[in-house]
């Protein structure tokens, strides 16, 4: 088990690396396009300043959560919609984002241990609720780090990542409209100090290896498997590097393949 208090350490890690790469940014800088189509690095910092607002609520006033789930007219434009909610001037937006997981940070090292948070079509702890915003910090980061044309170095915080992606084998293919799968997957990753991170049966027949890295941006779709040094053994591990991902809700678009190979 993942101690709490690592977890929102890693958080605050995760998020001050991002902080760094848009603060010194000019104004107009923050209008830049990224790779998420439509969306520029205003609205990477907004979406994530939304979902730690969405996430606070979660943790103190399911009521509050709820209601803004029902409030939503068009499903399918939750994410795109408070994004454009939240965006607002730089300097607006990096002040409210920072307080927003300031506070998230607080409620959620705030949550009894054993109490289930609601979500989107679920209900998470606060140690999973905590992954799943270093997830998608680290996502969206990648993101800015893109349109910005910066290489960030991998660190250890990835195998929060890697370990979201491994637990939600079954939702990637429910979310594409397949059953689950009846053979276990056996996950080998090679992480950023050279060490392996690995999950499941050790004598699976179906295994992905690869870094894991590799596997992070697989399983947050910000690259296709085609540009990956990821290796899909069996037909369960081969269907699945098609499916993956790591974030609630429907299927993802995904990024198209470059057309360099890995």
């Amino acid at each position: 088990m993942v101690d709490l208090t690592d977890l929102l350490a890693d958080l605050a890690d995760e998020s001050a690396e991002l902080d760094s790469l848009v603060h010194p940014l000019p104004p107009a800088e923050w209008a830049r396009a990224t790779p998420a189509a439509g969306w520029s690095i205003g609205h990477q910092i907004a979406h994530l300043a939304w979902t730690d607002h969405v996430a606070l609520l979660a943790a103190t006033d399911a009521d509050a959560f709820f209601a803004s789930v029902s409030s939503t007219p068009d499903p399918t434009r939750l994410v795109d919609r408070g994004a454009e909610e939240f965006l607002a001037p730089p300097d607006e937006l990096l002040a409210r984002w920072r307080a927003g997981r300031a506070a998230l940070t607080a409620a959620l090292a705030a949550v009894p241990p054993g109490e289930k948070l609601p979500w989107y079509g679920t209900r998470m702890s606060a140690t999973s609720m905590a992954t799943a915003r270093i997830m998608e910090s680290w996502a969206h980061g990648e993101d800015v780090a893109d349109a910005l044309g910066v290489q960030r170095a991998a660190t250890n915080r990835l195998r929060h990542v890697a370990h979201l992606g491994v637990r939600t084998l079954e939702h990637g293919f429910a979310a594409h409209g397949r059953a689950a799968p009846a053979a276990p997957v056996r996950v080998e990753l090679s992480g950023p100090d050279g060490d392996t991170w690995s999950w499941g049966p050790a004598d699976a027949a179906d295994r992905v290896t690869g870094p894991a890295r590799d596997f992070c941006l697989l399983v947050t779709q910000r690259r296709h498997r085609a540009d990956l040094a990821l290796s899909a053994v069996g037909p369960v591990a081969d269907e699945w590097l098609d499916v993956a991902q790591a974030f609630a809700g429907p299927p993802g678009a995904g990024r198209p393949a470059s057309g360099v190979p890995a």
